[in-house]
């Protein structure tokens, strides 16, 4: 499609004019069509997309001005560039009724033909940059495709050889015979649910990638998903020192799946790449009307290195050896996440303060022309 030559149309009542302007417009990338009335020139145009329209003005029946209305006012040819040519006298009054009726150029004969040359190369530059454009998005759009449905195969696949090893771990830990064996047991246990983890991030990465991840927003209390995430934490090692606090309102329409994945990707974070033994605070904010705040805290800096990198999917999260724990990409999924539902995430880190991680989310997101957006 790429290489298939552009289109032009000339439109003239004159036949040794048109015989003129292929000659001078003659080359292998070109294709130029030829009308002799307007009538002519709008049945071409129903049959085939053209880069560049030249329109003689003067014509018996329908002349210039009127086919170049009826092409604007047409969704199929509005968008076609128009260039007019004349032999009358010039006339200012001629040249703007030209360009008001949407005339990209007004050239009075006789005309330089390596100024029309020129004007038409342009049109015909753009054109093949369009279908470049087309091109890439097409192949894009397949890739993208290929590589959620691979990602979608692989975490099928390894999810039934994970789930057979957790099984196994969760009985070695319950007929575990001494501290080594269960230590071993537990240590296989958190690996494969790390992976898991990381399988489950892959897939819904390809998925935010390839905009198949829909919202479905309904209404729910944040309040109340921070606290079933921070109990499903709880039971595990180091979930204890998770603290929850809230006030006001903290009703909205929100994804619950992926908030909750938001939540869940900020606690594990803080958790991993907080200070050892810290509290972790998590608190929301439903005192303003128009958004809800949920922040995320923990004890630790962040290295200034690791900050232009630390939303970025596969970027390094930490400056210590457990940033090698994950693949990097819960806080790059917490972003795409709070952007889904026309809120924000931002982060500050200091020695006083510590790390605090504040995803801000209007209360409601509305469907508009087929996309989410905050409200």
């Amino acid at each position: 499609m790429t290489h298939s030559p552009v289109k032009i149309l000339i439109v003239d009542d004159i036949a040794h004019n048109i015989t003129a302007l292929e000659a001078l417009l003659a080359r292998p990338d070109l294709a130029v069509l030829v009308a002799d009335s307007g009538t002519a020139a709008l049945d071409l145009l129903l049959k085939h997309e053209v880069a560049l329209a030249i329109l003689d003005v003067n014509m018996p029946g329908m002349n210039g001005f009127e086919l170049a209305a009826l092409m604007r006012g047409s969704p199929r040819t509005s968008h076609v560039p128009i260039i007019f040519l004349t032999a009358t006298a010039q006339d200012a009054s001629r040249t703007f009724r030209g360009y008001e009726a949407g005339a990209v150029d007004f050239l009075y004969k006789p005309f330089d033909p390596r100024i029309l040359q020129s004007k038409v190369d342009v049109f015909v530059q753009l054109e093949q940059q369009k279908r470049q454009l087309a091109a890439q998005l097409v192949t894009t759009r397949q890739m993208l495709e290929a590589n959620e449905m691979l990602m979608a195969v692989l975490s099928h696949d390894l999810r039934t050889p994970l789930g057979a090893v957790l099984a196994s771990a969760e009985y070695l830990l319950r007929t575990a015979a001494d501290e080594q064996s269960a230590t071993v047991a537990t240590r296989v246990k958190n690996s494969s649910l790390r992976m898991a983890r990381m399988v489950d991030q892959l897939l819904n990465l390809a998925r935010l990638q390839g905009g198949r991840l829909p919202l479905q927003p309904r209404s729910i209390e944040l309040a109340n998903l921070c606290k079933s995430v921070i109990d499903e934490f709880a039971s595990r090692e180091n979930g204890k020192r998770i603290v929850f606090a809230s006030r006001g309102n903290t009703a909205g329409a929100w994804d619950t799946d992926l908030i909750w994945q938001a939540v869940s990707n900020l606690v594990s974070n803080a958790l991993h790449h907080g200070a050892q033994g810290a509290e972790i605070r998590v608190e929301v904010d439903g005192e303003s009307v128009e958004s809800v705040q949920l922040k995320v805290a923990n004890r630790g800096t962040i290295p200034g290195e690791v900050f232009p990198h630390l939303f970025k999917a596969f970027g390094p999260h930490s400056g210590g050896a457990r940033s090698r724990e994950g693949l990097g990409l819960g806080l790059h999924i917490v972003q795409e996440i709070a952007r889904m539902h026309g809120g924000n995430v931002n982060v500050s880190s200091d020695e006083a303060n510590g790390t605090i991680f504040t995803i801000e989310l209007p209360r409601m997101v509305t469907l508009v022309r087929g996309s989410f957006t905050g409200r």
